[in-house]
């Protein structure tokens, strides 16, 4: 079994396109979507979700107002603000308090106590290309790295029941915490860039990343028509890091066209008189050097 992860250094490259076209063209596959903060490979897939679990991904403080004497140490430690007084005890913000347990700590009437918190759910479902394990963070709520890892262990359990070869993970953008947590231990990387000078900068970024964790990447350059200039300023990096540009992507209306009906491009069939899916034909010959690529990294 290997693991495979689509991943950029910004948002916007589209990554998640790639990743759901992916998916169409692949085989024996369990899919994840890594990306918890703002998930949408399920739009393309058409998800059919068959379990559902909360994720409890923080704690946070409660007050038992039959034992606080409202003497307001709690909340003179408090450094997130997340205590007010009332005239009889004191209550807790949810929304303010970061679960660090100080105020439980102070109090020298043991009237408060840290519950688990619900931070978000995840799902197992099953689409038309394969089982997808896939997850939701609540709004304004942290541990997204768990709740990646959460993603991952339950797509490699499904990969080893059904015996299927290959996970292929929709990474979030960035290089922050759920990014470190998905990029540990795979097997292979694509990197989705554009012909920016963000893109680039963010290409930096995610390769330094991707090489602290010793994971081999390739590099994909998408709507690389937008700037040939800057496209050759990115393919001269990839030369000299000794990176793989597996692939270019033209910039092809008929993706948006795909995207507006919720298909991967590689499933849209282009309206009559249209221009040819040219995105579409790059992206088959993309994952067949990816896949080339990842049939001969080592297990």
């Amino acid at each position: 079994m290997k693991e495979f992860l689509v991943i950029s250094g910004k948002g916007g490259t589209g990554k998640t396109s790639i990743t759901a076209a992916f998916a169409a063209l692949a085989q024996d596959m369990v899919l994840a979507d890594c990306d918890v903060d703002a998930a949408n490979l399920h739009m393309l897939l058409e998800p059919v979700t068959y379990h559902t679990e909360e994720f409890v991904g923080s704690q946070k403080a409660i007050i038992d107002p039959s034992k606080c004497t409202n003497c307001r140490l709690c909340q003179r430690h408090c450094r997130f603000d997340a205590i007010e007084s009332t005239k009889t005890a004191c209550i807790i913000d949810p929304l303010g308090c970061e679960g660090c347990g100080v105020c439980s700590y102070v109090c020298p009437q043991g009237a408060i106590a840290l519950r688990d918190h619900v931070s978000g759910h995840w799902f197992l479902s099953d689409t038309r290309y394969g089982p997808l394990v896939h997850a939701r963070l609540g709004i304004a709520e942290e541990n997204s790295g768990k709740l990646v890892a959460k993603v991952r262990e339950h797509a490699q359990r499904i990969a080893e029941e059904q015996h299927r070869e290959y996970i292929l993970v929709d990474g979030p953008p960035g290089t922050g915490c759920p990014v470190i947590s998905s990029i540990s231990g795979v097997d292979l990387a694509l990197i989705v860039t554009e012909p920016t000078v963000a893109g680039l900068h963010d290409l930096e970024r995610v390769k330094r990343l991707a090489d602290h964790f010793d994971v081999p990447v390739m590099v994909c350059i998408n709507k690389f028509d937008l700037d040939e200039s800057y496209t050759a300023k990115i393919e001269t990096y990839c030369q000299e890091q000794d990176i793989e540009v597996a692939g270019r992507i033209p910039f092809d209306k008929n993706v948006v066209y795909a995207l507006i009906r919720g298909l991967p491009a590689v499933d849209y069939r282009a309206e009559p008189f249209s221009s040819p899916n040219g995105a579409a034909d790059a992206i088959r010959n993309l994952w067949q050097a990816v896949l080339e690529r990842l049939q001969s990294e080592p297990v």
